[in-house]
């Protein structure tokens, strides 16, 4: 793979062993594992790198993959029947991502049903609204959506010292990652005086409409200092919109530390972005769905270590992935 600097290979090794000591060693000895993962959409170049770390963990570890997805970000429906149909084939374990907490439910029951143990990656699925249908996981493994948000305000915050007007460029409407991050942001804003929180924009993952919304706030908010984007497809088109109006004096976050974040910060456009090891999360489903195909129990859901990508720490973060 890719050469991992120093603070890359420190970070991966504490990856392992917070997954290590939240669900134990692999078997020696683990058979054939048949998996099956639904995903969001390839629109998004975060779920691109997705299905390809998927492949890349399954080949490692010996596991026979299909790596399906919805048609675009905002289609529940699609996503569902991809679910509904793979849930009568002859997968042992299933990983879903959900574009929303409810719109997987009846595939995940029909999964149950058909004793396919079923693992969450990433975007949550409403536990309360899952229990009603009387389904349930087998598994989650997530990142906390609200630590997120938090150690974004906290990094935007000290390069503030006056404080100022801050905005949030949000997700598609009860998202759990949207919800969690703008809310561990809002909330941590919240508790300083210096600082307004502007506004909320949902903005559907979508670039247009955060360039939209970032050029809307500038002329309702001249003085903007922050903006927080939910992901960084918003975040960068948050950046393009800056820079149509000429303004360099915004601090501009996103979430996902894609490609084409990590050359934005670079130069000098993004500030910062919330990192995501795509290549550990889905390695560590993979290894999940291992366990559970084995008999062993994952009652307690799977986090992994938050880093946030910054202008100074960017360059010693070659080799993530």
């Amino acid at each position: 793979g890719d050469d991992l600097s120093p603070t890359v290979e420190q970070l991966y090794a504490e990856f392992d062993a917070a997954l290590l000591e939240q669900i134990g060693p692999l078997p020696d000895n683990y058979g054939e594992v048949k998996v099956g993962a639904v995903i969001i959409s390839l629109t998004n170049p975060f779920w691109v790198n997705m299905k390809n770390y998927y492949e890349e963990a399954a080949e490692n570890l010996g596991v026979t993959l299909d790596v399906q997805t919805g048609t675009t970000e905002g289609d529940t429906a699609t996503q569902l029947d991809v679910l509904m149909t793979m849930a009568d084939m002859d997968y042992d374990v299933i990983i879903v991502s959900p574009i929303d907490g409810t719109n997987l439910i009846p595939g995940i029951k029909k999964c149950n049903e058909n004793g396919i143990k079923v693992i969450n990656l990433g975007p949550g699925v409403n536990l309360d609204a899952l229990e009603q249908a009387g389904g349930h996981l087998d598994a989650k493994i997530t990142v906390k959506f609200e630590d997120q948000g938090e150690v974004v305000a906290k990094d935007m915050m000290e390069r503030l010292p006056d404080g100022g007007k801050v905005a949030v460029l949000a997700g598609i409407a009860g998202a759990a990652q949207s919800e969690g991050r703008t809310k561990g942001f809002v909330d941590t804003v919240g508790e300083n005086a210096k600082f307004t929180l502007t506004n909320v924009v949902n903005c559907d993952w979508d670039a247009t409409k955060a360039y939209d919304a970032t050029k809307d706030l500038l002329v309702a908010h001249p003085d903007l200092k922050g903006i927080f984007a939910c992901n960084d497809t918003m975040a960068l088109a948050a950046v393009e919109a800056l820079a149509a109006e000429n303004v360099t004096d915004v601090y501009v976050y996103g979430v996902d530390f894609t490609e084409e974040a990590r050359a934005s910060i670079k130069e000098g456009g993004m500030t910062g972005t919330m990192s995501y090891s795509s290549a550990k999360y889905t390695s560590s489903a993979l290894q999940m769905a291992i366990m559970l195909n084995q008999g062993q129990e994952i009652s307690e859901p799977v986090y992994l270590p938050l880093t946030l990508a910054n202008v100074e720490n960017i360059n010693d973060l070659d080799g993530w992935r």
